[in-house]
């Protein structure tokens, strides 16, 4: 059985009421359904991005962050991805969360009130102790980056 963390959810404004809350959409997802609060339908052109408003400001605890994805089958049906997947939202931040969506399609993609946009994990953060030094350990690896193990 998973642990659970609280998560405190705040509607930053009244205007969506029908909007429903964050939620598992199976006992196995790993990730909260986030949705769109908007007013009107946003039109993202080919090659695009838009600024989605969820409604929602968080309070996470400190030691966790939530990681806003992409929702999988927005990317399979019509190549709608999150420009910086994943987005951090740290432990401090009290902010609206908005999601910054990407059209990669050759065509408009439409976006209504309440549609599924993205989905949001949370996630112990470590915070590491950095110690600077002039020696590194050897690895089978070394230096090689940027697909030096397989095809470019």
């Amino acid at each position: 059985m998973n642990e659970k963390i609280l998560l405190k959810v705040k509607r930053v404004s009244t205007d969506f009421p029908d909007i429903p809350l964050p939620e598992y959409a199976t006992k196995g997802s790993a990730g909260l359904d986030l949705r769109a609060a908007v007013l009107e339908k946003i039109i993202i052109p080919s090659g695009k991005i838009a600024l989605v408003p969820t409604n929602l400001s968080v309070e996470i605890p400190e030691g966790y962050e939530l990681q806003v994805r992409p929702r999988s089958g927005l990317a399979a049906k019509y190549a709608i991805g999150v420009l910086n997947s994943p987005g951090t939202i740290d432990s401090d931040y009290r902010g609206e969360i908005k999601v910054i969506l990407i059209n990669f399609s050759d065509s408009d993609f439409i976006i209504t009130r309440g549609d599924r946009i993205a989905q949001m994990v949370l996630s112990k953060v470590f915070v590491a102790d950095l110690i600077e030094t002039n020696d590194l350990n050897d690895s089978d690896r070394g230096q090689g980056g940027f697909g030096h193990t397989g095809k470019d």
